[in-house]
């Protein structure tokens, strides 16, 4: 298993470039194998919007880069695909009351999906990126399987659970074994002009307001028609919302609400417009449900499954049995009632650090 997949010199290597360090270093990487790469930087979205994606100095950033490595590269106008797989996914579960994972939808149909097709009119077999995870060829299963990074506070694997089996092959993350500062010494030891660029951490397409706003400005969204209450589990209403696409489950900043204790979103009810708060012990639940999971490291169990269940991003993970039912789907029961099991976001089930599969979260029990 490595996250520094060893590349064929005589294929073309389509380098997704970000014009951060990361993607520069796995570029450098590659290169330094013999690697023949093209580089690409997608062009996702206006800037004029807020965002903090597709700036002109990332752009030129990444050209730095590539001639200093010394292949071409070039800007793709990818925007539609990106408002069709992305932006407008991210719309609509917000105002459906549901928290979405654009990170995943991003690799999965942009940047493992449409790219890929972009890649293969360059000439280019194989897809490249920045990322933090690991890859494997298990050739008694015919598969390559999906495993965290080897630093865990970068791993990103959680977001990477939808590729298909294509996508893992086509796949490249010579990053996989790498910690940040190490990334960092490699480019400075190189001289590349990234070297200390700051990173975001934040979504690359979000206005300065956040998400809430976002939504607003894209739909046209009456703040005040989008207005409903807030309840506690009892149905006793508590005060008003702003509208229910500026809430996820779990949170407790910003809600206006005073109470004897502090109070958490529990429950975001779309239907009738509602916002149930309640408190920390009301946020628990020991199981949700998963309607169409990928599964990468095995097959769709015909049985229970024991596997570590991660929940968002930087959730440690739970323990649980996956319980597969009769339409595909599976019921994760974890032994320990977890907080804030949002629906919308992604259960990614593991085996260690190796991917086992995961999918969007349905509804939380």
């Amino acid at each position: 298993m490595s996250g520094m997949a060893q590349a064929d010199s005589s294929a073309r290597i389509a380098m997704a470039m970000s014009g951060g360090v990361d993607s520069s270093v796995a570029a450098l990487l590659l290169r330094r194998q013999g690697a023949a790469l093209v580089g690409i930087s997608l062009h996702l979205t206006d800037v004029s919007g807020g965002g903090r994606c597709c700036s002109p100095r990332d752009f030129l950033d990444a050209r730095m880069v590539a001639e200093k490595l010394d292949f071409p590269y070039y800007v793709l106008n990818m925007e539609r695909e990106f408002r069709a797989a992305v932006i407008e996914d991210f719309i609509r579960e917000y105002r459906s009351g549901r928290t979405p994972v654009p990170c995943a939808h991003c690799n999965t149909q942009v940047k493992f999906g449409d790219l890929l097709k972009r890649a293969e009119l360059l000439g280019c077999d194989r897809v490249a990126t920045g990322h933090y995870a690991r890859l494997s060829w298990d050739g008694a299963a015919g598969r390559t399987r999906l495993w965290r990074a080897r630093d865990r506070e970068k791993d990103q694997s959680y977001f990477l659970f939808g590729l298909d089996d294509r996508q893992r092959d086509c796949a490249l993350f010579p990053l996989g074994d790498l910690s940040k500062g190490a990334v960092r010494a490699l480019a400075r030891e190189a001289g590349l002009p990234v070297a200390d660029k700051p990173e975001s951490m934040d979504l690359c397409f979000l206005p300065h307001g956040g998400h809430g706003e976002l939504v607003a400005r894209e739909t046209g969204l009456d703040e005040e028609a989008a207005a409903g209450d807030f309840l506690d589990r009892d149905g006793k209403i508590l005060g008003r919302h702003r509208g229910v696409h500026h809430y996820t489950v779990g949170q407790r900043r910003g809600l206006g609400i005073s109470g004897s204790g502090p109070y958490y979103v529990v429950e975001i009810r779309a239907s009738d417009n509602s916002v149930v708060l309640g408190t920390e012990q009301e946020q628990l639940s020991r199981e949700c449900h998963v309607p169409r999971p990928n599964w990468i490291g095995v097959l769709p169990p015909g049985a229970s499954l024991e596997a570590l269940v991660q929940i968002r991003h930087r959730h440690p993970g739970g323990a649980a049995t996956l319980h597969p039912d009769p339409g595909g789907g599976v019921r994760v029961r974890f032994r320990d009632p977890q907080r804030a099991i949002a629906p919308g976001q992604a259960a990614v089930f593991y085996r260690d650090d190796e991917v086992l599969g995961g999918g969007f979260i349905a509804a939380a029990h």
